[in-house]
């Protein structure tokens, strides 16, 4: 006899975040970017929610004050992607339980929210799926199989 375990995943709403300076791609590191465009995402679309604009000496390294309304701003989110992220920013980014991709070149938004839309259509990587779940309530079907 075996289990199968079977995720809920269907109809979920995932919140995704984007640094960029452009606002069309994501071209910025985050600890610099002035907007930060926030979708949400299922398997059937996208939606824009807002664009969340950050000013001040953004540029200053060392400077950890500027990531603290950045990451208020985007708690709610499961996904951040960057162009570039410092290490103490990305520990700060998992501690609050958002999963960062830093992409090697700068990538139009919409491109990437299509390829996550495929992927959340079909079968989510394990790292996907938890970010998949962020505020949801974990559901399990459990199957006996002969």
């Amino acid at each position: 006899m075996a289990l199968k375990i079977t995720f809920k995943l269907k109809g979920l709403i995932m919140k995704i975040a984007f640094a960029t300076q452009d606002l069309k791609r994501v071209d910025a590191h985050f600890g610099w970017a002035r907007n930060i465009m926030v979708y949400e995402l299922t398997a059937a679309g996208h939606t824009f929610v807002e664009t969340l604009k950050f000013d001040g000496d953004l540029q200053e390294d060392g400077n950890e004050d500027k990531l603290s309304p950045k990451i208020e701003a985007i708690k709610d989110c499961a996904v951040l992607y960057v162009a570039a992220i410092g290490g103490s920013a990305a520990a700060r980014i998992v501690v609050n339980k958002i999963h960062p991709v830093q992409i090697k070149e700068a990538e139009p938004i919409l491109d990437i929210l299509e390829k996550m839309r495929v992927v959340v259509s079909g079968t989510p990587p394990p790292w996907l799926r938890k970010a998949m779940l962020k505020g949801q309530e974990r559901q399990f079907d459990f199957e006996e199989q002969a």
